[in-house]
């Protein structure tokens, strides 16, 4: 809804629409475990503000946790959901399903507030803006010559009907 109020054209706000949840989608587990993640600008500030990360972390900490799997080679111990969690997907294991929902709420609220904020005052940047930037106040100098002097040459090649000076007779 964020990039629909920025965006001007239908087509383009799916095109950006499209690319941001991408963009947070690549910041998520879906494509490649967290810990595999570049630390520098994919695995800290985009991954705690991607939405996917932390539904993806939330449903497997729901599925996992509590589990236990048979072991590959008898004798082997069984295989725990919360060790599979964190060998295998990567999910730290240090909070629980329900921080993982109260981080989808709060990023919920923040992106509502954003959005409130947006059209709350981009009506009021375009009409600052657009005096400014976009129109003119008053017909450049050049301009008004232009029409001026259209308007003295040009006559209409036909009279309209009903303003002839004849008569019909």
């Amino acid at each position: 809804m964020i990039v629909a109020s920025i965006t001007s054209n239908v087509l383009l706000g799916i095109g950006v629409g499209t690319g941001v949840i991408v963009f947070m989608m690549m910041a998520s587990e879906i494509s490649r475990p967290l810990p595999d993640l570049p630390k520098i600008f994919w695995r800290y500030p985009m991954s705690y503000i991607s939405f996917a990360t932390w539904a993806i972390q939330g449903q497997f900490k729901n599925e996992m946790i509590g589990l236990e799997f048979d072991p590959l080679l008898p004798g082997n111990p069984k295989l725990t959901g919360e060790k599979a969690l964190q060998t295998i997907f990567g999910v730290p294991i240090g909070h629980s399903k329900w921080w993982d929902l109260s981080a989808l709420i709060c990023l919920l609220l923040v992106h509502r507030i954003l959005f409130y904020i947006i059209l709350k005052y981009k009506k009021r940047a375009i009409i600052a803006i657009s005096p400014r930037v976009l129109h003119t106040r008053r017909t450049p100098k050049w301009l008004s010559k232009r029409v001026s002097l259209a308007s003295k040459v040009y006559k209409p090649l036909h009279p309209q009907e009903g303003t002839s000076t004849t008569s019909p007779n």
